[in-house]
């Protein structure tokens, strides 16, 4: 039988599963996520299909990276001191959050929001205290923070190459996307945010269909990286959960080589909140 042709347009079926991948270990420090995920694939009894789209958090690529930083041993700079003095933080996390930043977006008590070496605009550049501990630390280490990965894309790309070569598929048929928990500007609470794509498309454009009324649709654009992970976000928690890598099923996309997370974010020039 000759494999289906590749879909030519993005499409969603009436119905979504999300599955989280069962067993997986607690990542350290060298660890092969992408070997892990299709472990955890295996282990959960899924073969991947094309449209797949396999959802793992940010901080498991931090913590196999080892972006762990001990807070003790950071020393903050005067700008530091002062800022951290202005928004009530820990002078060594704001030292971090600059370190990792291109600007600051706004800073009151209680609030530093930046703008992410990686584009995005993040609260404390997306540098987390939970679950951030090391297998192994020094008596008196610590308490620690862990920084978002170096490089999410090329994460996500490692990934989906390796699920296409294990289950014999087509490259980035299944794809890949890294998250991060963002807040936005005016609405409370926090969603999943894709920080690393790879094969899936960042954006639907759905600029020339119709909507119920033949209408033709002229600006809308959906976040689709952002919407998978928003939806995966709820099946792997924030908390105890230990459920960082979700499986999702249902869509269809033409394979994309070359993407990136950055395709989400909107130019400089285009924010009008900057």
């Amino acid at each position: 039988m000759s494999p289906e042709p590749a879909p030519t347009a993005i499409s969603c079926a009436p119905r979504l599963v999300l599955t989280a991948l069962p067993g997986l270990p607690l990542v350290q420090p060298g660890d092969d996520v992408a070997a892990l995920v299709c472990e955890g694939l295996e282990r959960a009894q899924i073969t991947p299909v094309a449209g797949d789209v396999v959802v793992v958090t940010s901080k498991l690529l931090s913590r196999a990276e080892g972006r762990f930083v001990d807070l003790s041993a950071v020393v903050p700079s005067p700008r530091a001191r002062e800022l951290a003095a202005e928004v009530d933080k820990d002078p060594a996390l704001v030292e971090l959050v600059l370190r990792e930043s291109l600007a600051i977006s706004r800073a009151t008590r209680g609030v530093l929001i930046v703008r992410h070496r990686l584009g995005f605009v993040s609260a404390n550049a997306g540098i987390d205290a939970s679950n951030a501990q090391p297998a192994s630390r020094g008596e008196n280490s610590g308490p620690f923070a862990l920084l978002l990965p170096e490089d999410p894309d090329a994460g996500a790309a490692a990934v989906a190459d390796r699920i296409s070569a294990h289950f014999g598929l087509p490259l980035r048929c299944v794809g890949v996307v890294i998250t991060d928990s963002h807040g936005r500007p005016f609405r409370q609470g926090t969603v999943g945010a894709a920080i690393g794509v790879a094969g899936l498309p960042p954006l639907w454009e759905q600029q020339g269909s119709s909507d119920l009324y033949g209408r033709t649709l002229e600006v809308t654009v959906t976040a689709l990286a952002d919407q998978v992970a928003a939806a995966a976000d709820l099946v792997a928690g924030q908390g105890a959960e230990g459920r960082p890598v979700v499986h999702v099923r249902g869509l269809r996309f033409p394979p994309r080589q070359q993407v990136s997370a950055s395709q989400l974010q909107r130019p400089l020039e285009q924010d009008l909140y900057a």
